[in-house]
């Protein structure tokens, strides 16, 4: 599938601000299951703009504007084509004894994710090391897509991951963290991914970046299952980067002087075409 992306945050400020420093992941990954065509920044005033590759490989835009400004515009337009993957053999969980130790960072707890009994907290039944993790994980993606109600009102990027169990409604962020904290306390490396999708009108979490998990699959490697969509991560997911949680992988972030108590819009369009 070919995807077109834009993606246009705009803050607004009632003083000027000034010497306003972002820091922009929007640029998306090229990897075997896409190939990026085009990548273009457009940043209104004008700005001083450098790059650089972050310490999980995803591409960060360092957007400078050191002139009075009452309103700054970032829009990051791409053109990615995606692929099809095939889906993965049998593969027992047993197999992720020699994954772990070289895949720690992905195990371990992180500020959003904290150790704790997620697998109890959830309902969610521990799987035996002769049980397939293919099938585990799409079992595990369709439970937590039919538990949990989206609703973009319900949550903030602070809630906690115990309220949002507690409450169950949320965005894909919750669900996301929600199935990091459920993997890791299973010995499953997992990964944050935040990306584009394109919906169609027939998907949840297409009105701004989208996110899903990523897990290690012995003999086949990192594939992506998305609860909030009770799906794996194909052709209309378009990955920007990972991390370990939200944070490591926030799409726009920065800090400016002056402009009293702004405010901030976000639109993302994803067009897409077989």
């Amino acid at each position: 599938m070919r995807c077109e992306i834009r993606h246009t945050t705009e803050y607004r400020y009632p003083v000027p601000a000034w010497d306003s420093f972002n820091q922009v992941r929007l640029h998306p990954s090229q990897e075997t299951r896409q190939t990026v065509r085009s990548f273009h920044l457009h940043v209104s005033p004008e700005a001083e703009i450098t790059s650089r590759k972050d310490y999980f490989g995803a591409i960060v835009h360092h957007v400078h504007v050191h002139e009075p400004h009452t309103r700054l515009t970032i829009e990051a337009q791409a053109l990615v084509d995606t692929h099809a993957q095939p889906l993965p053999p049998a593969t027992p969980m047993s197999t992720l004894r020699a994954e772990r130790r070289r895949n720690t960072e992905f195990l371990v707890a992180s500020p959003r994710v904290p150790s704790g009994d997620w697998p109890e907290i959830f309902g969610v039944r521990r799987p035996g090391q002769d049980d397939d993790l293919p099938d585990f994980m799409m079992d595990l993606t369709t439970y937590l897509f039919r538990r949990f109600t989206y609703d973009t009102k319900a949550t903030g990027v602070r809630t906690p991951l115990a309220e949002f169990a507690q409450h169950g409604r949320g965005v894909c962020q919750d669900f996301t963290h929600a199935m990091l904290g459920i993997t890791r306390q299973l010995g499953i490396p997992a990964r944050y991914v935040s990306g584009y999708l394109y919906s169609g009108g027939e998907m949840k979490g297409a009105e701004a970046t989208h996110a899903w998990v990523e897990v290690l699959i012995p003999g086949t490697g990192w594939l992506g299952y998305d609860p909030t969509n009770n799906c794996m991560a194909q052709e209309k997911h378009v990955k920007i980067g990972h991390g370990r949680e939200y944070s490591d992988i926030s799409p726009v972030r920065g800090t400016y002087y002056g402009g009293g108590r702004g405010e901030l819009d976000v639109a993302v369009h994803v067009y897409g075409e077989q």
